[in-house]
């Protein structure tokens, strides 16, 4: 790549969401599957948790492409110190969702991006609180059976019929909680040098 093209935009995600979400940005860009290994840290924050990670994504997708703008991105979903992944089975969607009834859940999401054309990286973290409401376990199965969320974390999707499970949130961004902080991505794709509107 010479210096007077421009870099490649490489979402380092296979995540529909997010790539979902930056096509609202309207810039072309790849996929890349990033190789991370995401076991949290013993006493790891979860904040850190998510900031570690989504950096590492994007170092990891960053390495053999040199000269390309590489993004990051990872979400933790946290009741105290315990915290929620992507469920993966029915069973385990119901239980986390019995745990967050009638609980604040904070959904850390970090985004970082990586320019391989200088070795640049910026992260930040996105938090969005979430109260759900006191939820009756037919109410949860009933859920789950018109929007099976097992592959996000925390077992619900606020995008969706989630939406109803909630007493109230509140973030600085609300794509955040989707999965990829669109404003703050914009800011660092502008400070990279990305025109945006």
């Amino acid at each position: 790549m010479n210096s007077s093209s421009p870099p490649c935009l490489v979402l380092a995600s296979t995540s529909i969401y997010r790539r979902q979400l930056l096509e609202r940005l309207g810039l072309p860009f790849e996929t890349s599957s990033p190789q991370v290994d995401e076991t949290r840290l013993p006493g790891e924050a979860p904040e850190r948790l998510a900031q570690r990670l989504a950096l590492a994504k994007a170092r990891n997708v960053s390495g053999p492409r040199p000269g390309d703008l590489v993004i990051g991105s990872d979400q933790v979903a946290a009741l105290g110190a315990e915290i929620f992944g992507k469920p993966g089975s029915i069973e385990n969607a119901v239980a986390q969702l019995q745990r967050m009834s009638g609980q604040e859940v904070l959904f850390h999401t970090a985004v970082a991006l990586i320019d391989g054309r200088n070795g640049h990286e910026q992260c930040e973290n996105i938090l969005t609180r979430v109260r759900f409401r006191s939820l009756s376990e037919l109410e949860i199965r009933r859920y789950l059976e018109r929007e099976p969320a097992l592959d996000c974390a925390g077992s619900a999707k606020c995008e969706g019929l989630g939406i109803a499970l909630l007493d109230a949130l509140s973030g600085d961004d609300p794509t955040a909680l989707i999965g990829l902080p669109l404003i703050a991505l914009a800011r660092m794709l502008r400070a990279a040098g990305v025109p945006l509107p």
